[in-house]
């Protein structure tokens, strides 16, 4: 079943499977930072895959992106975004260290994997809890480039099988509010028959 077949129940569905993964996302990078953080998902979005960078503020707009696939029981990737700015505050609270401008190194790139790897393990062991589903993620790619640069190189091979993704935009707040300001783009993008087996586990199948 491709996204843009979904109705209303099935999207509402999809929408309560993430906010349930995201709750064991924040609480695993919580762990990880040391202080509170909650992740929000004000809504999912079904986009075309060549409009992802409008999300992040254009094709040049700087962004790391952190990609893993879905092994397991079902197949697809995910991919978390974030605005270069975003990823230079996330790496002040890791490292507690905060300089001038994003430098890549070996050390921040093994930090900004590790989020990733936390993420969408966590993600993906709520999402497999609730199907009754084996799900696992893979090492960790990263990338730090132009958004358009990164979805092009990212979902080139996506594109064969689907033209859309789901986007899971999600919101990082730390506990006192301005202890962390973080915007993520956590997108899912299942295969289509995985997709057809979250919704026939989670009882969205008409």
């Amino acid at each position: 079943m491709p996204f843009r077949e979904l109705n209303n129940v099935q999207m509402d569905i999809l929408t309560e499977i993430s906010n349930i993964g995201m709750g064991h996302a924040a609480t695993a990078l919580s762990q990880m930072i040391g202080h509170p953080v909650h992740l929000r998902v004000p809504h999912i979005t079904v986009t075309d895959i060549s409009q992802v960078p409008d999300y992040l503020g254009g094709a040049e707009k700087m962004t790391v992106g952190i990609t893993l696939q879905i092994l397991g029981d079902a197949r697809g990737n995910i991919m978390l975004l974030f605005p270069q700015e975003s990823a230079h505050r996330l790496l002040g609270e890791l490292l507690g260290e905060q300089s001038k401008a994003l430098i890549m190194n070996e050390v921040t790139i093994s930090t900004l994997k590790e989020v990733g790897n936390i993420l969408a393990s966590a993600y993906l062991s709520a999402l497999g809890n609730m199907l009754h589903k084996t799900l696992i993620p893979s090492v960790p790619l990263l990338a730090y480039d132009m958004a358009g640069a990164i979805v092009d190189y990212v979902l080139i091979d996506l594109c064969k099988s689907s033209d859309l993704a789901m986007l899971v935009e999600t919101d990082f707040t730390g506990e006192p509010a301005s202890k962390l300001a973080i915007k993520g783009h956590f997108f899912l993008l299942p295969d289509p028959s995985t997709l057809q087996i979250f919704l026939d586990a989670a009882g969205g199948q008409p």
